[in-house]
């Protein structure tokens, strides 16, 4: 019976060893993929975006973002969410971190010549007396009627002096990109752009004082949806430029209304802030520049 076991052992163990199966492996990796970012024209939600928020930081109307992206719902965009925020078809320029390649410029062909023809004329073109010949310059002379009347007769015809232009008043427009900028309300600036992250001006005024639309253009957003700006109005200038008009108490303009430079667009007020102020940005493609940069001095 020893016997019978002791030789069956062996057979025994290499069955089992046999039916054993392999532990199946196990991947441990994440099975959410990170979330990658969007390439030039497009945005990836974020925790507590929102469409409004996400359309005044790319200088877009939301409505072009619900178009373009199919969006039923404006209030269930979902973090992780991919949206198109430039115009399809559109040229998205450089990523800030990246190299802007120039073409190298190319200078004069070089022509090349026979030694021989190359010596003759470098003969030729020496002067006998050793000296070289140049071209006389051309000199400049301040304005004067002496001059205009000298230039007059050695020309053989009558010249006319170029026509000066007025200018604007300085005190109370200023130009930038083809867009004419003026102040949105004559009050004092108490705070300026940078100072504590503001992101534009703050300018000190009485509840209901008239806030003017800065530039012409067309009005983009009337509401409340944006925190800490209270009741927003927000005017597209071109494909560029919007300004921003927060804390209002009252709206004179409606959404969708194209305004005018220096028209009455709300009435100054306090909500979404402690005070009664207007807050007053220009953002250029989405991104906040300073105001008094764009506005004229005063």
């Amino acid at each position: 019976m020893i016997r019978i076991v002791v030789a069956l052992f062996p057979v025994l163990l290499l069955a089992g060893c046999i039916s054993q199966q392999p532990v199946p492996a196990v991947d441990r990796s994440t099975s959410r993929a990170a979330v990658q970012p969007a390439g030039p024209g497009y945005y990836t939600v974020r925790r507590g975006d929102t469409l409004y928020r996400i359309a005044l930081e790319h200088g877009q109307d939301h409505r072009d973002i619900v178009n373009w992206n199919n969006i039923v719902n404006p209030s269930a965009i979902k973090e992780g969410q991919i949206l198109r925020v430039a115009p399809p078809g559109a040229a998205a320029g450089p990523a800030a971190d990246d190299a802007v390649t120039k073409p190298i410029a190319v200078g004069a062909v070089v022509e090349s010549r026979s030694l021989d023809q190359t010596a003759t004329n470098s003969v030729a073109a020496t002067p006998q007396n050793g000296s070289l010949k140049r071209e006389p310059r051309v000199g400049k002379e301040p304005y004067s009627d002496e001059a205009y009347a000298r230039l007059n007769k050695l020309g053989g015809e009558t010249a006319k002096p170029a026509e000066v232009k007025p200018e604007a008043n300085p005190s109370v427009v200023a130009e930038t990109d083809g867009i004419v900028w003026e102040w949105p309300n004559k009050g004092r600036v108490i705070r300026s752009f940078g100072e504590s992250a503001n992101k534009g001006l703050d300018i000190a005024g009485k509840l209901g004082d008239q806030v003017y639309a800065a530039a012409d253009g067309k009005v983009i957003y009337v509401g409340e949806a944006l925190p800490g700006y209270g009741k927003l109005m927000i005017v597209k200038h071109g494909t560029d430029y919007n300004s921003v008009y927060a804390h209002n108490s009252k709206y004179i303009a409606k959404d969708n209304d194209v305004v005018k430079r220096g028209q009455k667009i709300a009435e100054m007020g306090s909500t979404g802030t402690d005070s009664v102020k207007l807050h007053f940005e220009i953002r250029k493609q989405g991104k906040p520049v300073d105001p008094a940069l764009y506005l004229p001095k005063r």
